[in-house]
């Protein structure tokens, strides 16, 4: 699902505006960077030797897994299943913001009124059993990712699809409910398995029965072993189907590939040293310039380096769950956030590393960017002016920017103009604690499996915070625990990350904010927000027939979002912090401008020294030549 929801926010998918289209890729509102016919993406090494092992650490928090089926609500899946096991129709390029290129479809082609696609499968694409990926796989992946059995959030992202249809053995169309130029992209996003999958003596488990069954997907790896709930290892299948097609060319290297668990950061980073794993993506600034040091950094056995890219900035932030009553009145919200002290916390813990994310799709990084400023422009106007009954007049005015305290009156300004936000909201202080007119105490808390590292964030804004009265205490969880708890939304204050993204998609906008996605369960909408003004500005945007259209919409919406308060920004880096063994690794010359690190180093890496771990895999049973 993660993987899923980021490929949405980062891929839109080629049509041509009012014709037919079939080709070998999609792209709704530009040109492809890649054409037809093309060898290779132009960030890979074509000639990489197979060969080698990588080992590392999960990059989000997973402290350990009980399930090797990831399209399920409940329990942690191993990492790596999503990006090594399973594909989808279209894969994205690295260097191609928008465009979606053909994997398991050889053929995409958009009906001239574009509501159908149809996708032809390449007759090579094969599932790790030996069998061949069929249409019959492709509408049974469809039919059961928006079944009662999968994730919940999988029917938000497919709502506007109303069937698959098998018309042939590898020819499967898609009908949609609504016009929607990002809709085959949607679809050409989905992960396809076997239907084989969960079969034992012509008998089919439940899909949320299968958990431990091996899965039967198309993808270049399969897992080679497991100490369960403490590490995977997946072995680069020697009869990948995929291996000579374009997009995968010069991809997927190493012979083995190995996920290892480990409590928390700082042991991961010991592991690290002491030789247990090869790469790893450090997440704190601090960190960062005080911890990597010692014998193996100064022999130049692990090495530490910034990678630069031009992915849209992601959206990192605190956020309230709205389902509390105690936070449903903006004028709370807007408190709570003005008593973070963003520039103290960048110059004395974080070494001057972050900017501060000033909007939900990038901020105004670029000229062609999604994020507002000032007034809202006659474009914006048009979509908002039917809505101002239902929103309040500030977002007419100019685009709110997050609080600053390098100014003359700081952070006590703040905390004043705050002060007078909870009086004006029935909160006043008295006996020692932030009340309301019955006497209740104004308490949050805040649930997190990350430990110190974001004690150490926490504890200036709890003091700022205590000053105002209120109480801002901090519970540590396990990641599993924590993924619970924030799929149920049973929390008060909690924090998300959404993917930075050049061509921001609807479909992930309904799973994040709409209406419908706040009483799902597993959706992302965290904040619970509930808004028919939200909802049609998610219409605009999914209604958008060029990126102009694009634009305005997902501006007009930000403005929205900024203005609600419903989220406390925090902060982003342009670059990426690896630490990693170079004497085990090559890299490619050139790094692509829209990536992340670990699925980068996965797919386009290679061993230096491959044939150490080049060991021939013993034929799985069953699997046919």
């Amino acid at each position: 699902m993660r993987c899923l929801l980021a490929f949405l926010m980062c891929a839109a998918g080629a049509a041509t505006s009012g014709a037919a289209w079939s080709a070998y890729a999609y792209e709704p509102y530009g040109e492809l960077k890649y054409p037809a016919g093309f060898t290779h993406f132009s960030y890979v090494n074509p000639d990489a030797p197979k060969g080698g092992s990588m080992v590392l650490v999960p990059p989000w928090r997973v402290q350990t897994f009980d399930k090797f089926n990831p399209f399920t609500l409940k329990g942690t899946a191993a990492p790596g299943l999503a990006e090594l096991m399973f594909e989808s129709l279209l894969t994205g390029a690295a260097d191609d913001a928008t465009g979606g290129y053909g994997l398991l479809a050889e053929d995409v082609a958009v009906a001239p009124d574009r509501m159908s696609v149809t996708f032809r499968l390449n007759p090579a694409a094969r599932f790790h059993n030996g069998d061949p990926v069929l249409a019959a796989d492709v509408k049974y992946s469809f039919d059961t990712l928006i079944s009662k059995q999968a994730a919940p959030q999988y029917r938000s992202i497919f709502e506007d699809v109303k069937a698959a249809t098998v018309l042939g053995p590898r020819e499967v169309r898609f009908d949609f409910a609504k016009l929607n130029l990002e809709l085959p992209m949607v679809v050409g996003s989905m992960p396809v398995f076997s239907r084989q999958w969960g079969m034992s003596q012509g008998v089919r488990k439940p899909f949320d029965q299968i958990v431990t069954d091996t899965p039967i997907g198309s993808g270049p790896y399969r897992i080679d072993r497991s100490d369960f709930g403490r590490d995977i290892t997946y072995r680069r299948d020697p009869n990948y189907w995929a291996r000579q097609l374009n997009v995968r060319v010069g991809q997927f290297n190493f012979e083995t590939i190995t996920y290892r668990m480990y409590k928390d950061s700082t042991a991961s980073r010991e592991g690290l040293k002491a030789g247990e794993f090869d790469f790893f993506q450090e997440s704190v600034s601090r960190d960062w310039a005080r911890a990597y040091t010692g014998k193996v950094f100064e022999r130049g056995e692990v090495v530490k380096r910034e990678f630069p890219h031009q992915n849209v900035p992601d959206f990192q932030a605190y956020v309230f769950n709205l389902r509390e009553p105690k936070f449903q009145d903006v004028r709370v919200r807007k408190a709570i956030a003005l008593a973070m002290d963003f520039e103290w916390m960048n110059r004395q813990l974080f070494y001057n590393s972050y900017t501060r994310a000033r909007g939900y799709f990038g901020g105004q990084t670029t000229p062609d960017g999604f994020g507002v400023q000032g007034l809202p422009g006659p474009d914006e106007l048009a979509l908002l002016e039917p809505l101002r009954a239902q929103l309040p007049p500030e977002v007419f005015g100019p685009a709110p920017e997050p609080p600053r305290t390098d100014t003359p009156e700081g952070l006590r300004g703040n905390l004043r103009e705050a002060q007078a936000l909870l009086k004006a909201a029935g909160w006043t202080y008295r006996d020692g604690a932030l009340r309301n007119a019955k006497g209740e105490p104004f308490t949050m808390e805040f649930i997190d499996s990350q430990g110190p590292s974001i004690l150490r964030l926490l504890a200036p804004y709890m003091k700022a915070l205590e000053k105002l009265g209120i109480k801002l205490t901090y519970r540590p969880v396990d990641f599993a625990l924590l993924l619970q708890r924030l799929q149920t939304f049973r929390f008060d204050f909690g924090s998300m990350r959404i993917p930075g993204s050049s061509s921001p998609s609807a479909t992930a906008l309904q799973e994040m904010f709409s209406s419908k996605a706040a009483d799902t369960e597993g959706s992302s909408n965290q904040w619970g927000l509930k808004s028919p003004a939200v909802d049609a500005l998610i219409a605009k945007v999914a209604q958008a027939q060029t990126r102009q259209q694009l634009r305005t919409a997902i501006r007009a919406l930000d403005r929205v979002l900024l203005n609600g308060w419903y989220s406390v920004p925090m902060w982003y880096s342009g670059v990426f912090r690896v630490a990693y063994r170079p004497a085990k690794f090559e890299l490619p010359p050139v790094v692509p401008p829209y990536y992340q690190p670990e699925l980068w180093a996965l797919s386009t890496w290679w061993g230096s020294k491959p044939n150490l771990a080049a060991v021939p895999a013993p034929n799985p049973t069953g699997a046919k030549p």
